[in-house]
This record gives C-alpha cells, structure tokens and sequence, in this order.
C-alpha cells in the first residue's frame, strides 16, 4: 500500500471513529442525561485516542480544516491533502449511515447545529472559526512543534472538549467539515453545511498560517 492511500486509510478510520462515537453521544444525549458535558468528553477523549492511535500514521488530522491549515503553512502537500479530504468525508458518512442504523435518524444523529445556526449565519461561522482557531493552534503547538512530548494527544483532546463546551449550544461546535457532513447527509438537511465549511476552513487557515509565520520562527 502506497504511504498517501495508507495515511489516508488511517485518516478515514480515525474521522470514522471521531463521527461513530461524538455524534453517537450527542444521538444519544438526551436518552442517557449525560447532555453537553458528556457529549465534549466523547469528543475529547475519543479525538485523543485517534492522536495516540494514528498519529504516527497519518498526523491524525481527522478533520479537513486541520488538514487545510497544514497545507496553508506547508506541513503537508495539496495532493496529500486531498487525499485526506476524501477519506475524512467517507469516514464521517460510514459513520453517520451506521449511527443511522443503530439509533435511527429520529435522534438527529449529533447534528452539529446550535441556536444560532438557524438564526444568524454570521455569528455561526465566527463562533466556528474561533473554535478551530483553538483546534489548529493547538495541534501546532503540540504536534507540529512539538513542544508538548508524549502530552499531545490530552492537549489536543481537551481543546476540543472545551470548545464543545463553550459553543456546543450555540453552533453544535462542530470544527470539522467532515463531522457536520455525516449527520446533516443522512438525515437529508445539507442547508446548514455551509457555513461549517466556511467557518473552520478560515478559522484553521488564519491559525496555521498565524502559528507557522510567528510562533515557528
């Protein structure tokens, strides 16, 4: 297996991963009592066992607005990169569809849609570049700088939850093109999508142009 197909093999397993269990938990929030609190830590924790898992892999990107901030700063080549693109989108789709099976559509399946998704656009994609701003920043620091050793993954982890956190009520924080794309596919509403490409594609892009220009030289 060539290394772009293996890597994107690993980003596919690991987007799977990321979609299977966050948007489960968010399916199933109101079922179990658990809400937002339980909905960041399966984000966070599943997102740091990816790191842990596959990261040695593939950089454990899991998410096409990390993948779009690398390639802006030159960590990772367009044709790579699209490569991952792919293979997060079909990861968070298998995902969506098994979730679908299991739990029914009736849940919502996680959809990554807050108060103001429906309400102000503009204050939707603000809130989710802000919050992938946090993301890739983070995943600069840590990953690319390296300068948090073997803590990577915990970092990274627990940016997301505490992203989820915060603007779980308000935007789904989503952060990831990939994890709103599965539930909003399956359950036949892809009217939202777009400003969760617009937001965390310019929140991640400004974050890794930002850490690459300044914090890396």
């Amino acid at each position: 297996m060539n290394n772009n197909l293996k890597s994107a093999f690993a980003e596919l397993i690991g987007t799977f991963t990321l979609v299977f269990i966050g948007a489960g938990a968010g399916a199933l929030a109101g079922s179990n009592g658990g809400g937002i609190v339980a909905v960041a830590l399966a984000h966070g924790v599943a997102l740091m066992v990816i790191v842990y898992v596959w990261g040695g892999i593939s950089g454990a990107h899991v998410n096409p607005a990390v993948t779009f901030g690398l390639a802006l700063a030159g960590k990772i080549d367009w044709g790579k990169a699209v490569w991952y693109w792919i293979a997060q989108f079909v990861g968070a789709a298998i995902a969506a569809y098994l979730l679908a099976y299991l739990v029914g559509t009736g849940t919502g399946l996680g959809a990554t849609t807050g108060s103001l998704t429906t309400s102000d656009p503009v204050k939707t994609i603000v809130v989710e570049a802000v919050l992938t701003f946090f993301l890739v920043t983070a995943v600069f620091g840590s990953a690319v700088a390296g300068r948090n050793g073997n803590a990577v993954g915990i970092t990274i982890g627990f940016v997301l939850t505490m992203d989820i956190l915060m603007g779980g009520a308000l935007t789904g924080a989503s952060m990831n093109p990939a994890r709103t794309f599965g539930p909003a596919l399956v359950t036949g509403n892809l009217s939202y999508l777009w400003m969760y490409l617009v937001g965390p594609l310019v929140g991640g892009g400004v974050a890794g142009l930002l850490y690459d220009r300044v914090f890396l030289k």
